[in-house]
């Protein structure tokens, strides 16, 4: 008899023991809610909702991007920290005489983006040294100039 007490004085412990375990995950899931929601807004742009309304703006800037056929080609040196844009045009010749500017933006966390001086090299080449704070995924995003005709671009890069 005596053990059959025993027996169901411990067998009341096995709810609250339930009750303790998803008090647990719960803790654990509004610890990983609190760091999300507070770590990054998942807004890109500063102003979204303009952006937005001005949607069409954007696709006739994107159209006139395209219509000019200028491609630009990324290459990320690790062992120098340079950025390198070979710039050409719809014949594929390089585009001289181009103004670059680029800036840095890392897309999962809120800092500044990081402006890169570009330097021409060569006829439609262009390069930049950056220190990067982190490695890992940067958008590049790339705006070229010439002769009153402008390109906007951004590229997706893994920078180590």
């Amino acid at each position: 008899m005596t053990t059959a007490t025993t027996t169901v004085g411990r067998d009341r412990h096995i709810p609250w023991l339930f009750v303790l375990g998803f008090a647990i995950v719960f803790a654990v899931n509004g610890t990983m809610i609190w760091f999300a929601v507070g770590s990054f807004s998942g807004l890109y742009t500063p102003k979204p909702r303009d952006r937005g309304l001005h949607y069409n703006d954007v696709v006739a800037a994107q159209q006139a991007r395209d219509t000019l056929g200028w491609r630009v080609v990324t290459f990320w040196h690790p062992q120098s920290d340079r950025l390198e844009l070979t710039l050409s045009d719809r014949s594929g010749a390089p585009l001289a005489g181009a103004r670059v500017m680029v800036e840095l933006v890392r897309p999962a966390e809120k800092r500044p983006p990081l402006d890169v001086a570009m330097a021409a090299v060569d006829a439609g080449r262009h390069e930049g040294h950056v220190a990067l704070p982190a490695r890992g995924n940067w958008d590049v995003d790339i705006v070229v100039e010439r002769n009153g005709e402008r390109f906007a671009q951004t590229q997706r890069m893994f920078l180590k």
